[in-house]
């Protein structure tokens, strides 16, 4: 590869590393703000839920069309298009909120959807062919890393500028009003509508996607297929406990009844728990060789861990320790699968559904830290099953690949209202069964679904892979 080249691919990741950073942050934005909305518009748990419902929905109306404007008009023009529906959304908000009515609302978030569709459409298959296909996987977990460093920060900005406001202007205290949502949805507006003019102005790498791939080739890879299945299963399991936790460790007797404002800063450490484990996982399956060199970039990381603890849980010493153990422990259970996306999975998997069991089958601290560091071993599982299921696919198939499992993103809207219903009916504590459902499947999927051979055609007749190259 010449200097060139490989300054395209630098020039590349570093953009793709900013557009993952902004659709994490809108998405996780309007997943932790169903807790505030249900207290703004006086709502149910499932109708608070139904704001995952209009923003998820999307994937499965949008994801495949999406899939062909990317093939059509380029990586780049889409991303941009995507930006601008966000910010457009974004400015929506102002009325809908102005009139105080929820269906407005629901339909803003539906079209910010839309927009960030089409930026994950064109942004995970981006990364998959940015480079070697035996690091892809490495360079998605990287990719993914910032994007959760923004899913941390989202639930932040709550607790910053809208639960003090209900405060300020002399309300009950935890009490939100619709008129205190309006600014950071401004804010997003500004932000995101300067970075797609700046995106526009850039001049990228344009990966090709010449080649014989539609849909109906695409839907052959039986991989692919289950490795949809697995996304479904995993956002719908990821977003569903996001949404809960802050309902769920307010309860007295459940997460130990603490306060509203520490409950949604440990939701951002849930999502905080994604980004150290994307981190780690994008040093364990990098192509860094020196095992000593990866356990020195690993101990940054635990380092940072603990400031992020420390940060979010109003600079408490001995909660920030609590998480760096979960932590250190995330990073040694990711050894056991020696670099291998398959053996990661599974073992995140099955982790992620102990821990989820633990936490309804107990009370307090116990309750509250076993849910929320579920986000740690969330963290490779969108990576590892999107690389698994486009591998083996040629070039022109990836970006129609993308469109239809993201399509199954769909998880983010039907399996947080399935909670939602479960927890109206027995208890908060109880919903979480539907996520150790989830992560069964995932664990099934590592270890069987993910094998490559064809739904209808031989092997033999599969694709040559061109993954690599550029």
């Amino acid at each position: 590869m010449s200097n060139q080249d490989n300054n395209n691919l630098k020039v590349g990741m570093i953009f793709i590393s900013m557009i993952f950073f902004i659709f994490g942050f809108v998405t996780t934005f309007i997943i932790t703000l169903s807790d505030p909305v249900r207290e703004a518009f006086d709502l149910s748990f499932t109708q608070a839920f139904l704001v995952n419902f209009a923003f998820f929905i999307t994937y499965a109306i949008f994801s495949i069309p999406s899939g062909t404007v990317v093939k059509k008009f380029g990586y780049k023009n889409s991303i941009v298009f995507g930006l601008i529906l966000i910010a457009i959304a974004s400015f929506l908000f102002f009325p809908a909120i102005q009139v105080e009515s929820y269906i407005f609302f629901l339909g803003a978030i539906f079209i910010l959807a839309l927009g960030v569709v089409l930026l994950q459409t064109a942004a995970n298959p981006y990364v998959t062919v940015l480079g070697p296909p035996e690091t892809a996987s490495g360079r998605l977990n990287l990719t993914q890393s910032l994007n959760s460093i923004a899913t941390w920060l989202a639930p932040l900005l709550i607790v910053a500028l809208i639960i003090p406001a209900a405060v300020d202007i002399g309300e009950i205290a935890g009490s939100v009003q619709p008129g205190d949502l309006v600014l950071p949805f401004m804010l997003i507006g500004g932000v995101v509508l300067v970075i797609g003019i700046a995106v526009k102005m850039i001049k990228l790498p344009e990966m090709s996607q010449e080649g014989l791939g539609n849909y109906s080739s695409t839907f052959k890879y039986r991989h692919m297929l289950l490795g949809a299945v697995g996304i479904f299963c995993y956002v719908g399991a990821e977003v569903g406990i996001g949404t809960a936790i802050s309902s769920y460790i307010v309860e007295p007797g459940l997460g130990g009844g603490i306060s509203r404002d520490l409950a949604i800063k440990f939701v951002g450490l849930y999502w905080a728990g994604a980004m150290i484990g994307r981190l780690f996982g994008a040093i364990s399956l990098s192509d860094v060789k020196n095992a000593g060199k990866k356990h020195a970039m690993a101990l940054g990381v635990m380092v940072w861990a603990f400031i992020v603890a420390f940060v979010t849980l109003d600079f408490e010493v001995n909660m920030a320790l609590v998480f760096l153990g979960f932590a250190v422990a995330n990073y040694l259970f990711m050894q056991l699968g020696t670099g291998n996306a398959n053996k990661v999975l599974a073992i995140f998997a099955f982790l992620a559904a102990a821990l989820a069991i633990t936490s309804m089958l107990s009370t307090g601290r116990i309750a509250l830290w076993t849910i929320v560091t579920i986000g740690l071993f969330n963290s490779v599982m969108f990576p590892n099953i999107f690389t698994l299921a486009v591998k083996g696919l040629d070039r022109s198939e990836v970006s129609l690949a993308s469109g239809i499992i993201n399509t199954l993103i769909i998880g983010g809207a039907l399996i947080p209202v399935l909670m939602g219903a479960v927890a109206d009916m027995a208890g908060i504590q109880y919903s979480f069964i539907v996520p150790v459902l989830c992560y069964a499947y995932i664990f099934y999927y590592a270890l069987f679904g993910s094998k490559i051979k064809p739904a209808v055609e031989p092997a033999s007749q599969q694709p040559t892979t061109t993954t690599g190259k550029v």
